[in-house]
């Protein structure tokens, strides 16, 4: 019976991960993300799924980033009953990560009707808060370098990516044949996250491509993020860092403690207004054997931010004069509580709006990056003054050059990789370089594409 592979997302875009490996029944679904960005890639959210969801055997997540997982409560509401699978933190953060992902979904939706910037009438969200939380009843979680039996037939083993903490890369075999997913690479040499597993073997590789066209700044990020925050201090104003609650936050308080232990962060005071990102801060903790810091290093980088918790306590850093750092999410600024920061310190001048990664089409992230004078926020016009910044060397991905270093090490070629999760010149770039410098039978899917696997 043939083996077959078929891409819902994450072809020809960065977002909605979703790839279906099948052979007969029950097949095997490797990551169920959100399409997220531009309208037209949103509006994909609501599409009836490509198949029944009660058809689908198993899930396979790579990691909790929510356009890897945050259609979970969509397609188990459809019909999916089955199991999910991924490492022990993944499974955390998405208890995490979910339930905060149905309530700002219920809280768009209503700020949509309340206020009129919907063409739906009424406008609702994709799912609730309830049926998220109803979702994580079918996690199961599987610790890296461990072998899982699926329904069908296959075998799943999930190997460290870095990235963020639980981070894996899935190998899945099937009969004689193997297909390795790269889930999204980590960098080589973080300071707090494991290098990418190296993996020997594959027939059939998916990779991704986030930056697979660009190399990173390899300048010291500390030295940098110092530099920009006293400079916008000394001005009297505020830094305003749109960051991803899981994985990037936490980075972002690494770097600032060590810039106060080193005295060069003065006094300024540091917030974390995010109760998820103060949440998935404290798993640091928690997942000694996910990440290379000593408990006292993980206990220094929690301490290092006023954590901000209550909503009444959020608005107040919004009308507080004093020079500050806030580190908001989302790290997009696609939702949360930075959208309020960003209404207060964008129109001023002497502040900093600092990204810290890769910022998809589409979203207000990518917008303020691209030099826009203005941005809509709750349907008002939102004017930019402050200075905006993007520290790529913060990103959590494997740029062009490190991905090339973990495919290096493969014994030998699969029979064909398939290059995904990048927008179209991205992947084409690293499509290019895998051709030319490994010599490898290479490709980049299209959405919805179906290939027969040998």
């Amino acid at each position: 019976m043939t083996l077959s592979l078929s891409f819902f997302g994450g072809a020809g875009t960065v977002t909605g991960s979703k790839y279906l490996l099948a052979r007969g029944t029950d097949p095997v679904l490797i990551d169920c993300g959100l399409f997220q960005g531009l309208k037209q890639l949103r509006l994909k959210n609501w599409a009836r799924f490509p198949i029944p969801p009660s058809s689908i055997g198993s899930i396979v997540l790579t990691h909790a980033h929510l356009d890897h997982s945050g259609y979970l409560p969509a397609l188990i509401r459809d019909g999916y009953g089955g199991e999910i699978l991924c490492s022990p933190a993944t499974e955390e953060y998405c208890g995490i990560l979910l339930p905060d992902s149905g309530h700002l979904q219920e809280k768009d939706a209503e700020l949509a009707n309340r206020y009129g910037f919907s063409k739906h009438r009424p406008a609702l969200p994709l799912y609730t808060l309830k049926q998220a939380q109803a979702s994580l009843d079918r996690f199961v979680p599987l610790p890296f370098g461990h072998d899982r039996e699926l329904p069908g037939g296959a075998r799943v083993r999930l190997h460290r990516a870095g990235h963020i903490l639980g981070a894996a890369i899935a190998e899945i075999s099937w009969g004689d044949t193997s297909i390795v997913f790269s889930g999204d690479l980590g960098r080589y040499d973080d300071p707090i996250m494991m290098d990418p597993s190296r993996v020997r073997h594959a027939d059939y590789l998916v990779v991704e491509s986030t930056y697979g066209n660009r190399r990173h700044d390899r300048r010291d990020p500390s030295d940098i993020l110092g530099e920009i925050i006293n400079q916008t201090v000394s001005r009297g104003g505020t830094v305003v860092i749109p960051a991803f609650a899981v994985g990037r936050a936490q980075s972002l308080l690494f770097h600032l403690e060590q810039l106060k232990a080193t005295g060069r962060l003065g006094n300024v005071p540091v917030f974390l207004d995010s109760p998820m990102a103060i949440d998935a801060s404290e798993m640091l903790c928690r997942y000694l054997e996910d990440h290379k810091l000593a408990p006292d290093q993980c206990k220094r980088a929690c301490g290092v931010a006023r954590y901000v918790r209550e909503v009444q306590e959020s608005k107040s850093l919004t009308v507080d004069p004093m020079p500050k750092i806030i580190i908001s999410a989302s790290g997009m600024a696609t939702g949360g509580r930075v959208l309020h920061h960003l209404k207060r310190y964008a129109p001023d001048p002497n502040s900093t709006i600092l990204f810290a990664g890769f910022q998809a089409a589409g979203t207000r992230g990518a917008a303020m990056v691209g030099g826009a004078e203005t941005i809509k926020i709750h349907g008002d016009h939102v004017p930019v003054r402050a200075r905006v910044e993007n520290l790529s060397m913060l990103s959590a991905h494997a740029d062009g050059d490190e991905i090339m270093r973990w495919l290096k090490g493969f014994e030998r070629p699969p029979k064909m990789t398939f290059v995904t999760h990048g927008e179209p010149s991205a992947s084409d770039t690293l499509r290019h370089r895998i051709k030319e410098e490994l010599g490898w039978d290479c490709m980049v899917p299209e959405q919805m594409q179906k290939v027969d696997l040998s």
